[in-house]
């Protein structure tokens, strides 16, 4: 089906078929904006006779998680690209203090795909991510050197997203 066809499919109120086709092509380059709305998903399903839950991922994020992005980063290269039950039993043995936190945004996502009647048994991670987001507010510090020097102590934080979707 040509990107022309679905921009006729999509096309509303608003949305005339010259601005559909740009959408369009800039979904296909993972480029969410505009960002689809349910009403687009399903306008989209309906025209490629495929179920709306097929096109959709579901996220989840925890923002200013209280660790280093490094670190953080370590545990979600483990469960990028396995399904939802590999990863949360990877996550539930893995001794860094990271799992938990991953896992607590895991089930969170889990818990979206699940709100909107998802098959939660082909589900998989497709995305897990974490960015750097500074220094904690209310963590600089500074600890005592020789000859009346200070060296700055900073606690780092991160953001954690997860993105799951169907098989």
């Amino acid at each position: 089906m040509s990107v022309e066809q679905l921009a006729g499919h999509l096309a509303r109120g608003g949305f005339d078929a010259q601005k559909a086709a740009v959408a369009i092509k800039n979904w296909q380059k993972g480029l969410f904006k505009p960002e689809p709305g349910a009403d687009d998903i399903r306008r989209l399903a309906t025209g490629l006779s495929v179920e709306p839950n097929d096109l959709v991922d579901w996220r989840s994020s925890y923002r200013y998680a209280p660790m280093s992005a490094r670190k953080a980063r370590l545990v979600t290269q483990l469960i990028a690209g396995r399904s939802v039950q590999d990863a949360m039993d990877i996550l539930k043995f893995t001794r860094k203090r990271a799992a938990t936190m991953i896992d607590k945004v895991l089930k969170s996502a889990v818990a979206n795909a699940d709100e909107q009647q998802a098959d939660a048994d082909n589900l998989y991670v497709s995305c897990a991510r974490v960015d750097d987001a500074g220094v904690r507010i209310g963590t600089k510090r500074f600890i005592e050197k020789d000859r009346g020097r200070a060296h700055p102590i900073s606690k780092k934080a991160c953001h954690i997203h997860i993105t799951v979707s169907q098989a």
